[in-house]
């Protein structure tokens, strides 16, 4: 079985996590929202310059297994966790899992006391596993189109 090796961004990762993001979206977003809603969460087509500005800006944790690029998670200065994403084909196969332990070891380490996350109706069930209390329900309209996630946080 290979391992999962986690390190920092490095900027020749970007179009590999901007695919990730889109992919992912555009498939597993699928299961949870209307295709109307993935287009405005992930609108087409991908402005790379734009995510990779973006992931310069909050530079995640890269998850790499095989030497493919498998997922990414974030951890900003305030403890919000703003991206957590597996790419489509290493779904529920533990790569977020060990990205998040990864990621709260980091936040101990920094001194954070509490993380915070915006989480997709795909992505709450994971963030309540991991031990994550949701706070309330939000609705984001972006054209139109009302996007839920929950507000969640876990004190550390």
């Amino acid at each position: 079985m290979s391992t999962l090796t986690i390190r920092d961004f490095e900027l020749a990762d970007a179009k590999a996590l901007t695919d990730i993001f889109y992919d992912t979206i555009h498939e597993v977003g699928l299961e949870y929202y209307t295709q109307e809603q993935i287009n405005e969460w992930a609108p087409l087509p991908i402005d790379y310059q734009h995510w990779t500005k973006r992931l310069e800006d909050w530079p995640p944790f890269v998850a790499i297994k095989d030497d493919v690029v498998v997922g990414f998670i974030t951890l900003t200065e305030s403890g919000h966790i703003e991206w957590t994403y597996t790419h489509k084909d290493y779904q529920r196969q533990g790569i977020a899992s060990q990205l998040y332990d990864f990621l709260e070891q980091k936040a101990k380490l920094q001194g954070l006391s509490k993380l915070t996350v915006n989480a997709s109706k795909f992505a709450s069930p994971f963030f309540s596993k991991q031990g994550f209390e949701t706070i309330e329900q939000v609705n984001s309209e972006r054209n139109g189109q009302i996007l839920v996630n929950w507000l969640m946080e876990k004190h550390l």
